[in-house]
């Protein structure tokens, strides 16, 4: 601006000083040029008053050098010129001041050089005698006075330009000044040019405009912020090139970002080339979902576009944590599986047992074994149902009636109760410890005693120990049960809780387990709040602990 303002003094200055000089040169030179024709025509006057007087004598005596006396006759021959021979003169009758003379008494013309630098002024008057006398003089013409004049006009010019470049610049800083120190924050406290007030009162109304849309934006930016980082859901945001606009706390716990993960290319996140493959198709308009592991957990992901005035401007990636879903599905599956294949083992059994002797096929001293492997696989089969009717009742997760229960008092009654297949396997079942009285379901908590008990005797060898320990430690029940038989492989310990799940799969029938005892036992123990501890060595014992 101060430049413009500058170029616009400057050249208007400029243009003033050139119209000026045009003008005054036009008007100096229509000046002296009157003057000229009145000094001629005064010089006129003289000249034919004293030729009038002396004749030819007085024009011999003529010395005026800025004039030229030509006289005429009647006939257009020269007779007498104050600075030409007039015998080398042509005939004037034609030329248009003489014929005008000669006519009306008086004549005058006006004729410039070639070179257009002099104007040549004629005045002419008949005498009393009809001849003409003429008197001329030479007058500069008004290109020639401004050329005269540019010199020294140029100068002026010159330095008019350059004080009026000075005046321009601080006229133009002086102006643009308080222009710089406008305050656009607070445009109505300004106080400058009357001028700028509209200006600045839209103004002030559109800041406050744009400071509510801002506070708008802002708030639901946050508001947006707080959602996406409360969300359990992984949540990443990329413009058209695939660069990370956005990803929440819970997408970079699964991506394993850093927190300047924010304009990266997610190529350089996430190196999956599923994932990129899935982004590259959701850039095309499509929509793409699978499941993928990672970090040790199952995650489901969802890649859609993100589209705004029917263009694609990015891409949204959704990731969800089914662990959960997928085991209990899994699980579900294998509960199907295993169930039918318990429910079917004992069914055949007995089918089987009861075919041949429904057909007479079983010699009579052989009838009492098969009743008995009927019996046996009857109560199997009741086992294993009662089994899972608890496993249902504890997944229903209905609200439990608790009373105070003596711990120790139960751990007896679960000894006495196996104290028979303790006997038949020489077996030492102990219980160790005091009465400690819990807040619970006595009938869950005779549960996991019960089945850790059982699974103890069981899977022990031949003379050896289970010992039931009930202690309390940090204001905390503890309940053992440890055992010196067989011992859990590492590779099994994080699956004996499952369902169904046997470490050894030849010998589960050998057992005469379910195969639901401790997966009863975990779920009981979740009932009561309580934590499961587990270590085992294979051939030297296992020992559960379990913390109330």
């Amino acid at each position: 601006m101060t430049k413009k303002i500058f170029r616009s003094i400057v050249l208007a200055v400029a243009m003033v000083l050139i119209i000026s000089f045009s003008v005054v040169t036009v008007v100096l030179y229509n000046h002296f040029s009157q003057i000229n024709v009145n000094q001629l025509s005064s010089q006129l006057d003289l000249v034919s008053d004293g030729v009038e007087l002396s004749g030819e004598d007085y024009l011999t005596a003529f010395r005026n050098e800025n004039y030229r006396v030509t006289w005429v006759d009647t006939d257009g021959t020269v007779l007498y010129d104050t600075q030409v021979d007039s015998s080398s003169m042509d005939n004037h009758k034609d030329r248009e001041e003489i014929s005008e003379a000669f006519t009306m008494g008086v004549g005058e013309s006006e004729r410039y050089s070639d070179t257009l630098m002099l104007k040549m002024i004629y005045r002419a008057e008949r005498l009393s005698d009809g001849t003409v006398l003429r008197v001329s003089s030479t007058q500069e013409s008004a290109f020639a006075l401004m050329l005269d004049v540019l010199m020294p006009m140029g100068i002026i010019m010159i330095l008019a330009i350059i004080l009026s470049g000075f005046l321009a610049k601080w006229l133009a800083n002086s102006i643009v000044k308080p222009l710089n120190t406008i305050d656009l924050e607070h445009p109505a406290d300004n106080d400058i040019y009357d001028e700028l007030t509209p200006m600045l009162t839209k103004i002030n109304k559109q800041h406050k405009q744009i400071s509510n849309h801002i506070q708008e934006i802002k708030k639901r930016a946050d508001e947006l912020e707080q959602i996406m980082a409360s969300m359990n859901e992984g949540l990443v945001l990329l413009d058209k090139t695939g660069s990370v606009i956005s990803m929440n706390s819970a997408a970079k716990n699964l991506f394993r970002a850093t927190e300047d993960v924010i304009g990266q290319n997610f190529l350089v996140v996430d190196r999956s080339i599923k994932m990129n493959r899935c982004v590259e198709d959701a850039l095309n308009g499509n929509h793409s979902e699978f499941r993928e592991q990672r970090n040790g957990n199952e995650y489901q992901f969802g890649v859609n576009a993100i589209e705004s005035g029917g263009k694609i401007i990015g891409v949204v990636i959704i990731s969800f944590d089914i662990t959960e879903t997928a085991f209990a599905e899994r699980n579900r599956q294998e509960f199907t599986a295993n169930v039918s294949h318990e429910l079917k083992t004992p069914l055949q059994t007995i089918i089987g047992s009861a075919e041949l002797l429904e057909n007479g096929l079983v010699k009579p001293e052989d009838t009492n074994r098969f009743v008995g492997n009927i019996r046996r696989e009857a109560t199997r089969l009741v086992s294993l149902i009662n089994d899972i009717i608890r496993l249902s009742q504890l997944d229903e997760n209905n609200e439990l009636i608790t009373e105070d229960v003596d711990l120790y008092d139960v751990a007896n009654e679960v000894k006495n109760d196996l104290l028979t297949l303790a006997v038949s396997k020489n077996i030492d079942l102990s219980v160790t410890g005091k009465n400690v009285t819990l807040k619970g379901v006595r009938r869950y908590l005779y549960e996991i005693i019960y089945n850790l008990c059982d699974n103890s005797i069981r899977y022990s060898k031949d003379g050896g120990k289970v010992q039931i320990d009930i202690s309390v430690d940090n204001n905390k029940t503890v309940l053992t049960v440890s055992d010196n038989g067989i011992g859990i492989p590492l590779e099994h310990q994080s699956r004996i809780f499952e369902r169904f799940y046997r470490v050894d799969k030849s010998h589960s029938k050998d057992s005469g387990g379910t195969g639901l005892g401790l997966s009863i036992v975990k779920h009981a123990v979740a009932c009561h709040g309580g934590t499961i501890k587990l270590d085992s060595t294979v051939g030297k014992g296992t020992t559960i602990k379990i913390i109330f």
